[in-house]
């Protein structure tokens, strides 16, 4: 029971610790995501992209023809961040027309992604294929999913 004797410098050697700890994992409050933060989202978004979205919406964002809508600067995109983040996670079953063309496969929710990857893949998309609109950020897509219930 040597630890016993010192039980003053164990209590600093825990506290200094906890003040480490809490300086590690401080993040900034700024609303504005930073440059390099944006480019992150976008990278990882990119991978979100090509592993869950691709094969439907295709490498170029120009969908299928009568089955899945583009992602080219479409009022579902670059419009209600609120309304896109509702498709990800619900899916999507409606017939739609987008630029005169009518698309009618369904789309399957994507729920079992988390907030931080439906947040990168929106901001990939928004921020590709020509489109330029604002990022989508984890706590709006976590305001939007629904609670689940035990």
């Amino acid at each position: 029971m040597p630890l016993l004797k010192y039980p003053i410098l164990i209590f600093f050697f825990i506290l200094g610790l906890n003040f480490k700890l809490q300086a590690q994992t401080k993040t900034k409050t700024n609303s504005k995501p930073s440059k390099s933060g944006l480019k992150s989202s976008i990278r990882r978004g990119k991978v979100v992209y090509m592993n869950v979205c691709l094969a439907c919406h295709m490498a170029d964002g120009n969908g299928v023809p009568t089955m899945n809508p583009p992602l080219i600067k479409t009022s579902y995109v670059l419009g209600d961040k609120t309304a896109l983040i509702k498709i990800v996670l619900n899916g999507f079953s409606e017939d739609v027309e987008i630029n005169g063309q009518k698309f009618s496969n369904n789309m399957t929710p994507h729920s079992d992604l988390t907030d931080i990857q439906i947040a990168d893949v929106l901001t990939y998309v928004r921020k590709s294929f020509g489109n330029n609109a604002s990022a989508i950020k984890p706590p709006e897509v976590k305001k939007v999913r629904p609670v689940k219930k035990i």
